[in-house]
């Protein structure tokens, strides 16, 4: 809650101007406590979960020519009766399981330092925020999500995220209550470490949220903005671990691809990639990876070993 009774006020306790954001900020938190405001995480994991998907919903159902090319897994469709029970159940998933332990965890929040009042973090200051907390839950999910690849962890957790070998959007946070609270601790890490406004928090989470769901969504667009982000891991990375399924070994990475790299569990997914290649080269361009093949062998044969 603000400690200041009117904007100006809190101006003079901050020695400037208040900027419009701020004000805003100001006029809505006015009187709303901290825990009310924390609260507004469940609202917007809800909000996120119920509308950021129905654009991939709607491509998979009515199935346009345009963009069915980029559909990964193009012999795979849903029809309406999966997508209702699959958001039926992980919405039952968050009010069972996520809501309530969000609610329970204000205390900690409040104890590490994440604050509610004014002034409000600058662009850069979130921004560098925000980075550190994809690099934290990236690592800690690598490790976790490898983890539950084991046989105990698969078959008693992580085989219902597995039920969907073709992943669609509303499937992203569709797993066992374990699973969501397991793969949701990393998330709640960053902040822990490097304190936060609740407006930062608030956008984190949704972010993450988004950046989950797109790597879910079954489609391949070559024009996605997150195309241009370093070692990002993207849909068709992901739907590889899915269409392998139980004996992936492969592509663990929640955001980034460096840990997969780094710890060698990044082969096959390449594997299949160059051996695509070669088939697409094979049946369209034979002349092309003929002279690439002889280039190699020669390069090959004068290698000095």
């Amino acid at each position: 809650m603000l400690p200041f009774a009117s904007t100006g006020d809190a101006e003079v306790a901050m020695g400037r101007d208040l900027t419009a954001v701020e004000t805003a900020w100001f006029r809505y938190s006015t009187g709303m406590s901290d825990f009310w405001l924390y609260a507004h995480n469940v609202v917007f994991l809800l909000l996120v979960y119920t509308l950021a998907p129905l654009p991939f919903v709607m491509a998979e159902l009515k199935r346009p020519k345009a963009i069915q090319k980029y559909k990964l897994q193009p012999n795979v469709h849903f029809p309406v009766a999966t997508f209702v029970k699959c958001y039926k159940n992980v919405v039952k998933t968050f009010i069972v399981a996520v809501g309530p332990l969000q609610l329970l965890s204000y205390p900690t929040i409040k104890w590490v330092g994440i604050r509610t009042g004014l002034p409000l973090p600058s662009v850069w200051e979130v921004v560098a925020q925000l980075a550190v907390y994809f690099l934290v839950e990236d690592y800690f999910s690598y490790w976790l999500h490898r983890a539950l690849h084991c046989r105990w962890g698969y078959q008693h957790i992580h085989r219902i995220h597995h039920e969907f070998s073709a992943p669609m959007a509303f499937a992203a946070p569709y797993a066992h209550w374990a699973e969501v609270l397991i793969l949701g601790f990393p998330a709640f890490l960053g902040p822990a470490l490097v304190p936060c406004h609740i407006l930062t928090l608030w956008l984190w989470f949704v972010l993450r949220h988004v950046e989950a769901i797109e790597t879910h969504c079954g489609y391949d667009f070559p024009q996605t903005p997150t195309k241009y982000i370093p070692f990002y891991v993207g849909a068709e990375y992901h739907d590889y671990h899915h269409y392998v399924g139980e004996k992936s070994h492969s592509n663990f990475a929640s955001v980034f691809t460096y840990c997969d790299y780094i710890y060698g569990t990044d082969k096959g997914f390449r594997y299949q990639k160059t051996q695509l290649a070669k088939v697409f080269y094979i049946f369209f361009y034979p002349h092309i990876y003929t002279s690439l093949h002889i280039t190699a062998k020669r390069s090959t044969e004068n290698t000095v070993y």
